[in-house]
Protein backbone atom coordinates (compact mmCIF):
# COMPACT_ATOMS: atom_id res chain seq x y z
CA UNK A 1 0.00 0.00 0.00
CA UNK A 2 1.53 3.59 -1.18
CA UNK A 3 2.10 6.09 1.94
CA UNK A 4 -0.70 8.60 0.29
CA UNK A 5 -3.08 5.81 0.82
CA UNK A 6 -2.06 4.66 4.05
CA UNK A 7 -2.53 8.68 4.57
CA UNK A 8 -5.91 8.99 2.75
CA UNK A 9 -7.04 6.34 5.44
CA UNK A 10 -5.80 8.12 8.33
CA UNK A 11 -7.27 11.63 7.55
CA UNK A 12 -10.39 9.51 6.80
CA UNK A 13 -10.61 7.97 10.06
CA UNK A 14 -9.71 10.74 11.75
CA UNK A 15 -12.50 13.33 10.79
CA UNK A 16 -15.07 10.21 10.20
CA UNK A 17 -14.57 10.32 14.33
CA UNK A 18 -16.04 14.03 14.82
CA UNK A 19 -18.60 13.84 12.01
CA UNK A 20 -20.06 10.81 13.34
CA UNK A 21 -22.22 13.05 16.19
CA UNK A 22 -20.48 16.92 16.01
CA UNK A 23 -23.43 17.91 13.81
CA UNK A 24 -25.91 15.46 15.12
CA UNK A 25 -25.17 15.70 19.08
CA UNK A 26 -28.35 18.23 19.40
CA UNK A 27 -30.45 15.78 18.35
CA UNK A 28 -29.43 13.56 20.95
CA UNK A 29 -29.37 16.22 23.84
CA UNK A 30 -32.81 17.77 23.37
CA UNK A 31 -34.80 15.29 21.12
CA UNK A 32 -33.71 11.83 23.09
CA UNK A 33 -32.68 13.36 26.51
CA UNK A 34 -34.50 16.22 26.73
CA UNK A 35 -31.66 18.49 28.62
CA UNK A 36 -31.40 22.36 28.60
CA UNK A 37 -29.72 24.73 26.11
CA UNK A 38 -27.24 26.34 28.69
CA UNK A 39 -26.18 22.65 29.67
CA UNK A 40 -26.00 21.90 25.64
CA UNK A 41 -23.60 25.26 25.23
CA UNK A 42 -21.28 23.87 28.57
CA UNK A 43 -20.77 21.05 26.64
CA UNK A 44 -19.52 22.35 23.49
CA UNK A 45 -17.09 24.91 25.81
CA UNK A 46 -14.97 20.99 25.85
CA UNK A 47 -14.12 21.97 22.48
CA UNK A 48 -12.79 25.09 23.11
CA UNK A 49 -11.15 24.43 26.91
CA UNK A 50 -9.52 21.13 25.00
CA UNK A 51 -8.12 23.20 22.54
CA UNK A 52 -6.46 25.97 24.64
CA UNK A 53 -3.76 23.59 26.36
CA UNK A 54 -3.70 19.93 24.79
CA UNK A 55 -2.23 20.28 21.72
CA UNK A 56 0.41 22.09 23.26
CA UNK A 57 0.68 19.75 25.93
CA UNK A 58 0.79 16.42 23.18
CA UNK A 59 3.26 18.97 21.38
CA UNK A 60 5.53 18.97 23.68
CA UNK A 61 5.33 15.04 24.18
CA UNK A 62 5.70 14.36 20.78
CA UNK A 63 8.88 16.77 20.48
CA UNK A 64 10.60 15.49 23.31
CA UNK A 65 10.08 12.27 24.77
CA UNK A 66 7.69 10.02 22.18
CA UNK A 67 7.15 9.16 18.48
CA UNK A 68 4.11 10.83 17.09
CA UNK A 69 2.69 8.10 15.37
CA UNK A 70 2.53 6.44 18.88
CA UNK A 71 1.22 9.14 20.93
CA UNK A 72 -1.51 9.56 17.78
CA UNK A 73 -2.12 5.80 18.19
CA UNK A 74 -2.87 6.30 22.28
CA UNK A 75 -4.99 9.49 22.29
CA UNK A 76 -6.97 8.04 19.89
CA UNK A 77 -7.38 4.59 21.93
CA UNK A 78 -7.70 6.51 24.98
CA UNK A 79 -10.54 9.10 22.80
CA UNK A 80 -12.63 6.00 21.45
CA UNK A 81 -13.29 4.17 24.90
CA UNK A 82 -14.15 7.46 26.37
CA UNK A 83 -16.68 8.29 23.91
CA UNK A 84 -17.85 4.41 24.30
CA UNK A 85 -19.40 5.22 27.66
CA UNK A 86 -21.25 8.54 26.69
CA UNK A 87 -24.59 6.61 26.23
CA UNK A 88 -24.17 5.12 30.03
CA UNK A 89 -24.56 9.26 31.15
CA UNK A 90 -27.66 9.95 32.54
CA UNK A 91 -27.25 13.07 33.59
CA UNK A 92 -26.25 16.64 31.71
CA UNK A 93 -23.61 17.85 34.52
CA UNK A 94 -21.98 14.51 33.54
CA UNK A 95 -21.81 14.61 30.78
CA UNK A 96 -20.03 17.84 30.22
CA UNK A 97 -16.89 15.96 32.43
CA UNK A 98 -16.94 12.82 30.17
CA UNK A 99 -16.93 14.85 27.06
CA UNK A 100 -14.14 17.12 28.28
CA UNK A 101 -11.90 14.10 29.03
CA UNK A 102 -13.13 12.60 25.44
CA UNK A 103 -11.94 16.03 23.81
CA UNK A 104 -8.59 16.30 25.84
CA UNK A 105 -7.75 13.12 24.10
CA UNK A 106 -9.43 14.54 20.40
CA UNK A 107 -8.37 17.70 20.02
CA UNK A 108 -4.54 17.21 20.14
CA UNK A 109 -5.27 14.85 17.11
CA UNK A 110 -5.88 17.67 14.64
CA UNK A 111 -2.07 18.46 14.61
CA UNK A 112 -0.28 15.24 15.22
CA UNK A 113 -2.11 14.63 12.09
CA UNK A 114 -0.26 16.84 10.31
CA UNK A 115 2.64 16.35 11.80
CA UNK A 116 2.62 12.67 11.06
CA UNK A 117 1.70 12.55 7.74
CA UNK A 118 3.93 15.44 7.13
CA UNK A 119 6.74 13.05 8.39
CA UNK A 120 5.50 10.04 6.02
CA UNK A 121 5.65 12.19 3.16
CA UNK A 122 8.95 13.81 3.56
CA UNK A 123 10.21 9.96 4.47
CA UNK A 124 8.64 8.78 1.03
CA UNK A 125 10.84 11.85 -1.00
CA UNK A 126 7.48 13.64 -1.38
CA UNK A 127 6.63 17.34 -1.69
CA UNK A 128 4.26 17.91 1.76
CA UNK A 129 2.97 21.64 0.06
CA UNK A 130 1.87 19.84 -3.39
CA UNK A 131 0.87 16.35 -2.03
CA UNK A 132 -0.50 16.85 1.60
CA UNK A 133 -3.96 19.15 0.71
CA UNK A 134 -5.37 16.77 -2.02
CA UNK A 135 -4.45 13.90 1.30
CA UNK A 136 -6.42 16.28 3.49
CA UNK A 137 -9.04 16.64 1.41
CA UNK A 138 -10.14 12.50 2.49
CA UNK A 139 -10.70 14.03 5.94
CA UNK A 140 -13.27 16.19 5.01
CA UNK A 141 -14.95 13.18 2.91
CA UNK A 142 -14.61 11.65 5.94
CA UNK A 143 -16.60 13.77 8.06
CA UNK A 144 -19.20 13.92 5.47
CA UNK A 145 -19.59 10.19 5.18
CA UNK A 146 -20.03 9.80 8.97
CA UNK A 147 -22.79 12.08 8.38
CA UNK A 148 -24.26 10.09 6.08
CA UNK A 149 -23.83 7.16 7.97
CA UNK A 150 -25.69 8.55 11.12
CA UNK A 151 -28.32 9.95 9.15
CA UNK A 152 -28.92 6.76 6.39
CA UNK A 153 -28.85 4.33 9.28
CA UNK A 154 -31.63 6.18 10.98
CA UNK A 155 -29.47 7.62 14.28
CA UNK A 156 -29.38 10.81 13.80
CA UNK A 157 -30.63 11.00 17.59
CA UNK A 158 -29.54 7.54 19.07
CA UNK A 159 -26.28 6.62 20.98
CA UNK A 160 -25.34 4.40 17.90
CA UNK A 161 -23.91 7.74 16.58
CA UNK A 162 -21.38 7.34 19.25
CA UNK A 163 -20.59 4.02 18.63
CA UNK A 164 -19.15 4.32 15.09
CA UNK A 165 -17.13 7.21 16.07
CA UNK A 166 -15.52 5.02 19.07
CA UNK A 167 -14.76 2.09 16.66
CA UNK A 168 -13.68 4.44 14.39
CA UNK A 169 -11.19 5.96 17.11
CA UNK A 170 -9.95 2.52 17.77
CA UNK A 171 -9.51 0.87 14.54
CA UNK A 172 -7.40 4.68 13.87
CA UNK A 173 -5.53 4.24 17.43
CA UNK A 174 -4.37 0.75 16.29
CA UNK A 175 -3.63 1.39 12.60
CA UNK A 176 -1.88 4.39 14.10
CA UNK A 177 1.00 2.16 15.04
CA UNK A 178 1.67 0.78 11.49
CA UNK A 179 2.42 4.29 9.93
CA UNK A 180 6.06 5.03 9.59
CA UNK A 181 8.06 6.21 12.40
CA UNK A 182 7.97 9.71 13.39
CA UNK A 183 10.37 9.91 16.57
CA UNK A 184 11.04 13.09 18.36
CA UNK A 185 12.29 15.87 16.89
CA UNK A 186 13.94 17.48 19.94
CA UNK A 187 13.25 21.18 19.27
CA UNK A 188 12.16 21.46 22.94
CA UNK A 189 15.69 21.96 24.88
CA UNK A 190 16.11 21.32 28.39
CA UNK A 191 16.61 25.09 28.97
CA UNK A 192 13.49 26.11 27.03
CA UNK A 193 11.35 28.06 29.29
CA UNK A 194 7.74 26.14 30.14
CA UNK A 195 6.12 29.44 29.01
CA UNK A 196 7.60 29.06 25.79
CA UNK A 197 7.03 25.82 25.31
CA UNK A 198 3.17 26.11 25.59
CA UNK A 199 3.58 28.86 22.98
CA UNK A 200 2.69 31.89 25.29
CA UNK A 201 5.23 33.87 24.73
CA UNK A 202 3.10 35.06 21.27
CA UNK A 203 0.91 36.66 23.93
CA UNK A 204 3.41 39.85 23.37
CA UNK A 205 2.13 40.42 20.24
CA UNK A 206 -1.18 42.15 21.88
CA UNK A 207 1.56 44.97 22.68
CA UNK A 208 0.86 45.50 18.96
CA UNK A 209 -2.55 47.59 18.06
CA UNK A 210 -2.89 45.89 15.36
CA UNK A 211 -2.49 42.56 16.15
CA UNK A 212 -4.46 43.14 19.15
CA UNK A 213 -7.33 43.44 16.72
CA UNK A 214 -6.94 40.71 15.18
CA UNK A 215 -6.94 38.62 17.69
CA UNK A 216 -10.27 39.88 19.13
CA UNK A 217 -12.07 39.57 16.20
CA UNK A 218 -10.56 36.23 15.14
CA UNK A 219 -12.28 35.75 19.02
CA UNK A 220 -15.28 37.25 18.49
CA UNK A 221 -15.77 35.51 15.16
CA UNK A 222 -14.67 32.26 16.55
CA UNK A 223 -17.65 32.32 18.64
CA UNK A 224 -19.80 32.07 15.17
CA UNK A 225 -17.72 28.79 14.53
CA UNK A 226 -19.68 26.42 16.77
CA UNK A 227 -22.84 27.69 16.30
CA UNK A 228 -24.52 26.03 13.17
CA UNK A 229 -23.02 23.18 13.93
CA UNK A 230 -24.66 23.03 17.26
CA UNK A 231 -27.67 23.83 15.89
CA UNK A 232 -28.17 23.45 12.56
CA UNK A 233 -29.20 19.38 12.64
CA UNK A 234 -31.46 20.10 15.35
CA UNK A 235 -32.89 23.11 13.87
CA UNK A 236 -33.53 21.15 11.01
CA UNK A 237 -35.18 17.95 12.47
CA UNK A 238 -37.48 20.46 14.73
CA UNK A 239 -39.65 20.82 11.69
CA UNK A 240 -41.17 17.44 12.42
CA UNK A 241 -43.24 18.94 15.04
CA UNK A 242 -44.70 21.05 12.46
CA UNK A 243 -47.76 18.62 10.74
CA UNK A 244 -47.31 20.25 6.93
CA UNK A 245 -43.51 19.67 7.24
CA UNK A 246 -43.67 15.83 9.30
CA UNK A 247 -42.56 13.89 6.01
CA UNK A 248 -40.53 16.44 4.32
CA UNK A 249 -37.25 15.85 2.89
CA UNK A 250 -35.71 18.33 4.79
CA UNK A 251 -36.90 16.25 8.22
CA UNK A 252 -35.54 12.51 7.25
CA UNK A 253 -32.44 13.41 5.86
CA UNK A 254 -31.57 16.88 7.92
CA UNK A 255 -28.04 15.76 8.35
CA UNK A 256 -27.31 14.72 5.20
CA UNK A 257 -28.60 18.12 4.02
CA UNK A 258 -26.22 20.05 6.86
CA UNK A 259 -23.15 17.95 5.10
CA UNK A 260 -23.62 20.42 1.78
CA UNK A 261 -21.86 22.78 4.28
CA UNK A 262 -18.72 20.60 4.56
CA UNK A 263 -18.98 19.52 0.32
CA UNK A 264 -19.32 23.55 0.17
CA UNK A 265 -16.07 23.92 2.10
CA UNK A 266 -13.62 21.34 -0.17
CA UNK A 267 -14.79 23.70 -3.28
CA UNK A 268 -14.54 27.02 -1.48
CA UNK A 269 -10.81 26.26 -0.43
CA UNK A 270 -9.86 25.95 -4.22
CA UNK A 271 -11.11 29.26 -5.02
CA UNK A 272 -8.91 31.33 -2.12
CA UNK A 273 -5.13 31.57 -4.00
CA UNK A 274 -7.73 33.96 -6.72
CA UNK A 275 -9.81 36.18 -4.11
CA UNK A 276 -6.66 36.55 -1.82
CA UNK A 277 -4.68 38.04 -4.72
CA UNK A 278 -7.43 40.47 -6.19
CA UNK A 279 -8.84 41.27 -2.82
CA UNK A 280 -6.48 41.15 -0.26
CA UNK A 281 -6.30 39.52 3.45
CA UNK A 282 -8.69 42.26 4.80
CA UNK A 283 -11.40 41.78 2.31
CA UNK A 284 -11.06 38.12 2.36
CA UNK A 285 -11.90 37.97 6.16
CA UNK A 286 -14.73 40.60 5.45
CA UNK A 287 -16.16 38.60 3.24
CA UNK A 288 -16.06 36.06 5.56
CA UNK A 289 -18.37 38.27 8.34
CA UNK A 290 -20.91 38.46 5.61
CA UNK A 291 -20.80 35.29 4.92
CA UNK A 292 -21.76 34.41 8.05
CA UNK A 293 -24.41 36.77 8.45
CA UNK A 294 -25.75 35.21 5.53
CA UNK A 295 -25.16 31.78 6.93
CA UNK A 296 -27.80 32.91 10.01
CA UNK A 297 -30.05 35.10 8.58
CA UNK A 298 -30.82 32.38 5.57
CA UNK A 299 -31.81 30.11 8.58
CA UNK A 300 -33.97 32.47 9.99
CA UNK A 301 -36.37 32.32 7.05
CA UNK A 302 -35.54 28.91 5.28
CA UNK A 303 -37.99 26.61 5.46
CA UNK A 304 -38.55 22.88 4.34
CA UNK A 305 -41.52 24.51 1.56
CA UNK A 306 -40.65 24.54 -2.07
CA UNK A 307 -40.90 28.18 -1.66
CA UNK A 308 -38.43 29.17 0.75
CA UNK A 309 -36.14 25.50 1.06
CA UNK A 310 -33.74 27.50 -1.77
CA UNK A 311 -32.47 29.50 1.57
CA UNK A 312 -31.55 26.56 3.56
CA UNK A 313 -29.26 25.24 0.51
CA UNK A 314 -27.68 28.39 -0.30
CA UNK A 315 -26.93 29.03 3.58
CA UNK A 316 -25.06 25.49 3.66
CA UNK A 317 -23.33 26.75 0.53
CA UNK A 318 -22.15 30.12 1.58
CA UNK A 319 -20.82 28.50 4.84
CA UNK A 320 -18.07 27.20 2.65
CA UNK A 321 -16.78 30.99 2.47
CA UNK A 322 -18.28 31.78 5.84
CA UNK A 323 -15.21 28.71 7.44
CA UNK A 324 -12.60 29.06 4.76
CA UNK A 325 -11.85 32.60 4.43
CA UNK A 326 -11.45 33.64 7.08
CA UNK A 327 -9.50 30.38 8.81
CA UNK A 328 -6.70 30.48 5.80
CA UNK A 329 -7.04 33.98 5.20
CA UNK A 330 -6.25 34.93 9.19
CA UNK A 331 -3.81 31.91 9.49
CA UNK A 332 -1.72 33.91 6.29
CA UNK A 333 -2.24 37.04 8.48
CA UNK A 334 -0.01 36.00 10.97
CA UNK A 335 2.32 34.15 8.61
CA UNK A 336 3.05 37.47 6.93
CA UNK A 337 2.98 40.15 9.90
CA UNK A 338 5.04 38.20 12.59
CA UNK A 339 8.60 37.50 13.49
CA UNK A 340 10.11 34.03 12.66
CA UNK A 341 10.50 33.35 15.97
CA UNK A 342 7.20 33.53 17.30
CA UNK A 343 5.61 32.27 13.99
CA UNK A 344 4.51 28.91 15.44
CA UNK A 345 3.38 30.34 18.76
CA UNK A 346 1.12 33.05 16.76
CA UNK A 347 -0.45 30.54 15.01
CA UNK A 348 -1.13 28.30 17.97
CA UNK A 349 -2.36 31.84 18.99
CA UNK A 350 -4.95 32.27 16.45
CA UNK A 351 -5.81 29.06 16.71
CA UNK A 352 -6.71 29.35 20.31
CA UNK A 353 -8.54 33.01 20.12
CA UNK A 354 -11.17 31.19 17.56
CA UNK A 355 -11.11 26.85 18.61
CA UNK A 356 -10.57 27.60 22.32
CA UNK A 357 -11.54 31.27 23.99
CA UNK A 358 -14.03 32.31 20.98
CA UNK A 359 -15.69 28.82 20.84
CA UNK A 360 -15.80 28.60 24.63
CA UNK A 361 -17.64 32.27 24.98
CA UNK A 362 -20.09 31.48 21.91
CA UNK A 363 -20.76 28.16 23.37
CA UNK A 364 -21.64 29.38 26.88
CA UNK A 365 -23.30 32.98 26.06
CA UNK A 366 -25.45 31.32 22.67
CA UNK A 367 -27.06 28.12 25.12
CA UNK A 368 -27.76 30.89 28.37
CA UNK A 369 -29.32 33.42 25.57
CA UNK A 370 -31.30 30.79 23.81
CA UNK A 371 -32.47 29.17 26.89
CA UNK A 372 -34.13 32.64 28.61
CA UNK A 373 -35.19 34.47 25.11
CA UNK A 374 -35.93 31.87 22.79
CA UNK A 375 -37.36 29.08 25.02
CA UNK A 376 -40.90 28.48 25.93
CA UNK A 377 -43.44 25.67 26.84
CA UNK A 378 -44.18 25.57 22.86
CA UNK A 379 -40.70 24.86 22.13
CA UNK A 380 -37.66 27.34 20.72
CA UNK A 381 -37.84 30.02 18.31
CA UNK A 382 -35.37 29.29 15.71
CA UNK A 383 -36.37 32.54 13.74
CA UNK A 384 -35.12 34.66 16.41
CA UNK A 385 -32.19 32.11 17.45
CA UNK A 386 -31.11 32.61 13.93
CA UNK A 387 -31.72 36.23 13.33
CA UNK A 388 -29.93 37.06 16.89
CA UNK A 389 -26.86 35.16 15.15
CA UNK A 390 -27.41 37.03 12.39
CA UNK A 391 -27.28 40.79 13.78
CA UNK A 392 -24.12 39.77 16.00
CA UNK A 393 -22.44 38.48 12.85
CA UNK A 394 -23.04 41.77 11.59
CA UNK A 395 -22.09 43.88 14.24
CA UNK A 396 -18.82 41.88 14.14
CA UNK A 397 -18.28 42.55 10.30
CA UNK A 398 -19.54 46.14 10.49
CA UNK A 399 -17.14 47.00 13.08
CA UNK A 400 -13.89 44.74 11.61
CA UNK A 401 -14.38 47.04 8.12
CA UNK A 402 -13.92 50.33 10.70
CA UNK A 403 -11.67 49.54 12.66
CA UNK A 404 -9.03 46.93 11.78
CA UNK A 405 -6.32 48.31 9.07
CA UNK A 406 -4.39 46.69 6.38
CA UNK A 407 -2.68 47.33 3.42
CA UNK A 408 -3.46 44.69 0.67
CA UNK A 409 0.29 43.96 -0.73
CA UNK A 410 -0.11 41.14 -3.74
CA UNK A 411 3.66 39.85 -3.32
CA UNK A 412 2.76 38.38 0.28
CA UNK A 413 -0.03 36.00 -1.25
CA UNK A 414 1.06 35.97 -4.73
CA UNK A 415 2.25 32.10 -4.03
CA UNK A 416 -0.47 30.58 -2.19
CA UNK A 417 -2.02 27.93 -3.73
CA UNK A 418 -3.98 25.09 -2.81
Amino acid sequence: MSIKLRLVIMNFLQFFIWGSWLITLANYWFGTKGWGGTEFGAVFLTLGIASMFMPAITGIIADKWLNAEKLYGIVHILGGITVFCFPMVNDPNTFFWVMLLAMSFYMPTIALTNTVGYNALKQGGYDVVKDFPPIRVWGTVGFIAAMWVTNLTGNKATEYQFYFSAIASLVLGIYSFTLPKCPPQLKVVGNTSFAKMLGLDAFKLFANYKMALFFIFSMLLGASLQLTNMYGDVFLDEFKHFPEYADSFVVKYSTIIMSISQISETLFILTIPFFLKRFGIKKVMLFSMIAWVLRFGLFAYGNPSPEWFWMIIVSCVVYGMAFDFFNISGSLFVETTTDPSIRSSAQGLFMMMTNGVGAFLGSKISGFVIDKYYTSASGKDWHGIWLSFALYALIVAILFAIFFKHKHDPKAVEHISH
